[in-house]
């Protein structure tokens, strides 16, 4: 069998999640599309099959949607209010209806001229809806806008010209302002999208030109000035500068960018000049990953939204015949037919499932939308939501809950030596050695500004140190034992370095001219807001975290004392991390791992929630994890488990108004005081609760 292509095209003009939906449905019924695949949140259509523009138009012809190709960057331009086209039609609609409200008061409802006024604002408010609805009666096909046409056609058949039109004016405005909340949710897929520049300065043999990102090839140097913003994903090639990054990792403070370094494209260059070799094409970039997978967690339905789509399948329905048995039955047993039949419209009316329908996608669009802005990419509704229930989370302790990187924490120097004078000897020494400790002194060097000097003679000793000359004067830095063998040290100076090796640090002694000098103690540092973090994430409720690592039992208890973690788990193999989560899983529900989206692949996939540090560093991490912290930044962690318990509490909420509502409302049909107002009144404003509900989402910050 042939494998076809996925075929993806941006949306315009899509306006509410039923519409979504029927849209999918017209493109999966065209002959030559296997499937297809709505995205509302990111108003997107992704398809497998053959199809043309015009023929997917065709299918979004009832919604007056527009499909455009992915790759055609769109430049919307600010619409003033009064030029919006559902502004002008609402506008319209209520000034017929205003006419024709003074004319019915000063003359009579029945008047000729009011009933003209009336009918004129139906049209103008209801022209698209009544197009969509008859058009789906036909079919027996009833949505939202099929419930609305039957109901106003009645209220004409029936006399109730003004009521059908202040109905049609009041739905022209829910879905005016319905539309302006959807536009706000969007914006941030917009604002990631407009975030990397569509061109940029590109040397290219001895001249500079300016091309558009598609037409970059990697290997391009691109040339990038103080305040501009990087084109493209690369490594600087020339040049000394901060960069900020929050657009990408949501890191407040500009990192300091030098020869060597990568960069991202949508970051902005702020001191120097920069030249920049491009490592990855335009679709290959971070910010393109992050685009593609923030609208790919956007389409994906988290439980609750599944919920509410089978619900609302059998709830238009029910709608209908509860309608139908409203408007007949009274009537049956005695009851006025005018009266009953006005009451079966409203119940249509106050029924539609439009509330319904938006009650979670618009919170979990907005959510992850905010949480992408905050450096934090959540990939998909169902992780927000399991993230929401969290009630374990275990963390890998080497570059989770340490910086995952050795530093001096200790030089003791004996006394009488010069400490800044044996500081640059053994620097010279160790620039020479390849061994990962040895990095980390020269760095610890260079930030006590020790001055570089030249050695000689360098000798690797493997398993023990190095040494080498420096001015006539040997030089040895190497394991204790091994520093035992060369000079005689002080027993004070043992018991210093046993105590240092019970903190779990690595300990080395420095030898000058055989005479013992220094001590030396390196460990992986404990990031300054790990503790910070476990003890909030204590506070919000988290009743057990772990933390897990391959390290040596000692090293790992006395980093668990300082953090106030009392489950430990140390000498631990990848596998071994597996099956502990598999416990935890078991023990408590739902657990997160937190690690570097790497050696801790196979925990991150058994966890409910796998979350993975320094996504913008590692397409590791982008992949398989179910959320990145970008800025590789733990105190992110607390904030998306509060971002993710409100979007569940909005959710719910959600919910509660968009039936709450509509159930008063129905009561009034008991005592006979429902009426179109009311129920158009119900219907609007529990849309429009759920959508500015979930706006506040756009609220929550770390």
């Amino acid at each position: 069998m042939a494998v076809v292509d996925k075929k993806e095209y941006r949306l315009e003009n899509l306006s509410c999640a039923s519409c979504a939906m029927k849209f999918e449905n017209n493109i999966k019924n065209l002959p030559t599309v296997e499937d297809a695949q709505v995205n509302f949140g990111a108003s997107k259509l992704s398809f497998s099959g053959n199809a043309t523009i015009k023929d997917l138009e065709a299918a979004g012809a009832f919604d007056g949607i527009k499909v455009v190709p992915i790759q055609q960057r769109q430049t919307e331009p600010k619409q003033p209010f009064f030029a919006r086209k559902e502004n002008v039609v609402t506008i319209l609609s209520f000034l017929f209806l205003l006419a024709g409200t003074i004319l019915s008061f000063r003359y009579a409802e029945t008047h000729p001229a009011a009933i003209g006024l009336f009918a004129i604002s139906i049209v103008v408010g209801g022209a698209n809806m009544f197009k969509t609805g008859l058009r789906n009666l036909i079919r027996f096909d009833f949505d939202m806008k099929t419930l609305m046409t039957i109901a106003i056609i009645g209220a004409a058949i029936i006399g109730e010209w003004r009521e059908g039109a202040v109905v049609v004016f009041l739905f022209a405005i829910s879905e005016a302002l319905e539309a302006y909340s959807m536009n706000k949710a969007r914006q941030s897929i917009r604002q990631l999208m407009d975030i990397a520049p569509s061109s940029a300065f590109v040397r290219r043999g001895n001249e500079v030109v300016e091309l558009e990102t598609e037409d970059i090839v990697v290997g391009d140097i691109l040339i990038v000035k103080p305040g501009q913003k990087i084109a493209m994903d690369g490594t600087v090639l020339k040049g000394t500068s901060t960069v900020n990054q929050a657009a990408i990792t949501g890191e407040a403070v500009p990192v300091l960018k030098k020869t060597g370094d990568d960069v991202f494209a949508g970051t902005l260059n702020e001191e120097g000049a920069l030249e920049v070799t491009v490592t990855k094409l335009v679709g290959d970039t971070t910010i393109a990953k992050i685009i593609h997978l923030v609208e790919e967690a956007q389409a994906e339905k988290a439980p609750s939204q599944k919920f509410v789509d089978r619900f609302a399948k059998y709830y238009t329905p029910a709608i209908i015949v509860v309608a139908f048995l409203v408007a007949i039955v009274p009537p049956l047993l005695g009851g006025e037919w005018h009266a009953w039949i006005y009451q079966g419209l409203a119940v249509l009316v106050v029924g539609c499932p439009c509330a319904l329908v938006v009650s979670t996608p618009v919170a979990i669009v907005t959510a992850i939308g905010n949480a992408a802005r905050q450096g934090v990419l959540i990939k998909g509704g169902v992780h927000l939501e399991e993230t929401g229930h969290l009630t374990a989370i275990a963390f890998d302790k080497t570059g989770t809950l340490t910086k995952g990187y050795p530093e001096v924490t200790e030089f003791i120097v004996r006394q009488g030596m010069d400490r800044q004078s044996l500081l640059c000897s053994i620097a010279a020494v160790e620039s020479l050695s390849q061994h990962p400790l040895a990095k980390a002194i020269v760095n610890y060097a260079d930030q006590q500004g020790a001055e570089r000097l030249e050695a000689t003679g360098f000798q690797s000793v493997t398993g023990k140190g190095a040494y080498a000359k420096i001015a006539h004067q040997t030089v040895y830095i190497g394991s204790l034992s091994w520093i035992q063998e060369l000079a005689s040290v002080p027993e004070e100076v043992l018991q210093q370095a046993a105590a240092l090796q019970q903190e779990g640090k690595s300990v080395m002694a420095v030898v000058l001219d055989g005479e013992y000098s220094a001590l030396l103690a390196v460990a992986d540092p404990i990031r300054a807001e790990s503790g910070e973090v476990l003890k909030e994430l204590k506070e919000i409720g988290i009743r057990h975290t772990v933390m897990l690592t391959g390290d040596h039992p000692t090293t790992a208890k006395a980093i668990a004392e300082k953090l106030g973690v009392t489950d430990v788990r140390a000498g631990l193999m990848p596998e071994d991390k597996l099956v502990y989560i598999k416990q935890l899983n078991e023990q408590y529900g739902r657990v997160a791992m937190v690690g570097d989206g790497i050696n801790d692949a196979p925990a991150l996939a058994a966890a409910s929630v796998g979350i993975a540090m320094g996504g913008a560093g590692t397409d590791a991490a982008l992949e398989t994890a179910d959320i990145a912290l970008m800025a590789d930044d733990l105190g992110k962690l607390p904030y998306s488990i509060k971002l993710s318990r409100k979007t569940l509490r909005i959710i719910k909420e959600n919910i509660m108004f968009a039936l709450g509502l509509k159930i008063v409302a129905l009561l009034l049909i008991i005592p006979g005081w429902l009426t179109l107002w009311i129920a158009i009144f119900a219907d609007m404003g529990a849309t429009l609760l759920v959508v500015l509900n979930s706006l506040r989402l756009l609220r929550v910050h770390k």
